[in-house]
């Protein structure tokens, strides 16, 4: 496969599916997953955000151990694709026991509980998702084919989320309780996750000359992405933008119910924002064409910030268009920041590959996995510790009629001040960061067409020096 070759529709669309699961698992756990253990589990939000921070503990070292094991897999079918067979069970087994409320007595019961089956979960979606991120690297060579390939991928992804926003809370509230709905939801979401991965494992291919070249296991090698300064600062971008993300999502249950006072509306505000993200993609894939990738994350930061200084003015009772528009305005902003933040990623090997002279895309991808989903950890404690700490009351739950009732209790003041603040001050600390980040970051599209060239003619050389040199030049740019 050349490196200015198209990919075939198929594999962009295949590929682009198995997100599905990677964009819609993460959405649903940050969205509800604090509030399934903290209103149906009975587990206090500090405790509750305790679990997914522990969890991360395991994410250090199986993360970049799965990245290591998918390098070095020999198998008819390469390195990466077995994994997604191996998966599917998996994902659909993880995701019930994820939402299934143990009914334990004691808290610190439900605790251990919740703890091993997310525990469960993120071990699964590791073994998945860092072989098929590694993967995009190799599909294709070119910077603006990455692109084009990452926005196919967001696509599904942002579908999936859009999904994952209106039919959760639809299938929990249908169900005679909370403690049915969670597990019935689990179970179609299980499978609305793993059955994609066929469809990726039939439609994409990987480079023999990739899969042939030797990657010792050395324990080292998961420190080595950290001297890569291009990695460094593409890992802040994303770590800073993502961490971002995810507490707007963790939070912004608890601000539309308690602070808005319109829960009825929530799904339908989540899918405003993931549709509009959907219909810019293209927009911001454009721009990345015509300018660059980095401009593009820009735009989408300083729209976001706009929007998020905008929330401070938002309070109960303003017409209901309004809300909307506020949430359109986020995901007009959050959509550039996500596509190329993921768009960036393939081309960070190729720097490694210069200095290495080794494709370690599962190395790279374990990094950016466990770093990920460290993001979302930090991002569900921190507001698990604000909320718990402001003196949540979380909702009960009486029978009317033989159904379910959730009553939602009176939050006090001082919950409200720690509600609005995190929601809309932190989001923008971060975001500016990433801002201040990007516009340092070295691999531009001309450099990276510089380096492209540069290692095809390396690898014509049989992976020798080329010009010392030029090399020379390249790594003082990106690497040292």
């Amino acid at each position: 496969m050349k490196s200015t070759e198209r990919l075939r529709m198929r594999t962009q669309l295949g590929y682009g599916a198995g997100d599905l699961y990677g964009g819609g698992a993460f959405f649903i756990v940050s969205t509800l997953y604090l509030v399934f253990l903290t209103d149906v589990m009975g587990v206090r939000p500090a405790l509750a955000g305790l679990v997914v921070l522990i969890a991360r503990a395991w994410d250090a070292v199986s993360d970049p151990v799965m990245g290591m094991i998918t390098d070095r897999t020999r198998t008819r079918m390469g390195r990466r694709r077995p994994y997604f067979l191996l998966g599917m069970p998996f994902i659909v087994l993880s995701f019930v026991f994820l939402w299934y409320p143990a009914g334990f007595a004691g808290e610190w019961a439900r605790f251990s509980y919740a703890l091993v089956t997310y525990l469960f979960f993120s071990t699964v979606i590791t073994m998945v998702m860092i072989p098929y991120n590694a993967l995009a690297s190799e599909l294709t060579l070119d910077y603006g084919e990455r692109s084009r390939l990452t926005a196919y991928r967001l696509a599904f992804s942002e579908l999936s989320t859009i999904i994952c926003a209106l039919v959760p809370l639809i299938i929990i509230d249908a169900a005679a309780s909370r403690a049915v709905g969670y597990p019935v939801m689990g179970l179609v979401f299980g499978l609305f996750f793993a059955i994609p991965f066929l469809a990726t494992f039939l439609t994409t291919s990987e480079r023999p000359d990739f899969t042939a070249r030797s990657t010792p296991a050395e324990w080292k090698a998961f420190a080595e992405p950290f001297r890569n300064r291009t990695f460094r600062r593409f890992i802040l971008i994303f770590l800073f933008s993502f961490a971002a993300i995810d507490i707007v999502l963790a939070i912004i249950v608890f601000f539309v119910t308690h602070y808005l006072r319109i829960p009825h509306l929530t799904n339908l505000l989540l899918g405003t924002l993931l549709i509009v993200q959907l219909v810019l993609l293209p927009l911001y894939y454009a721009l990345s064409r015509r300018y660059s990738k980095i401009i593009a994350l820009i735009t989408g930061a300083v729209i976001w910030i706009i929007a998020m200084l905008s929330s401070l003015f938002l309070r109960p009772g303003l017409p209901l268009p309004v809300y909307f528009v506020f949430a359109a305005l986020v995901g007009s902003g959050t959509g550039g920041v996500i596509v190329m933040a993921y768009a960036i990623f393939p081309d960070i090997p190729d720097v490694d590959e210069l200095v290495s002279g080794r494709r370690r895309e599962g190395i790279f991808a374990g990094v950016q996995t466990f770093l990920r989903k460290l993001t979302g950890a930090f991002a569900v404690f921190l507001v698990g510790q604000a909320i718990d700490i402001a003196g949540y009351v979380s909702p009960t739950e009486t029978m009317v009629n033989g159904a379910a009732q959730v009553v939602i209790a009176e939050q006090s003041q001082a919950f409200i001040t720690v509600l609005r603040v995190v929601f809309a001050a932190v989001p923008i600390v971060f975001i500016f960061v990433t801002i201040l980040i990007s516009l340092r970051f070295p691999l531009s599209r001309e450099v990276h067409g510089k380096l492209k060239a540069y290692l095809a003619e390396r690898r014509a050389n049989d992976g020798k020096v080329v010009d010392e040199a030029y090399e020379k030049e390249l790594r003082a740019l990106l690497f040292d």
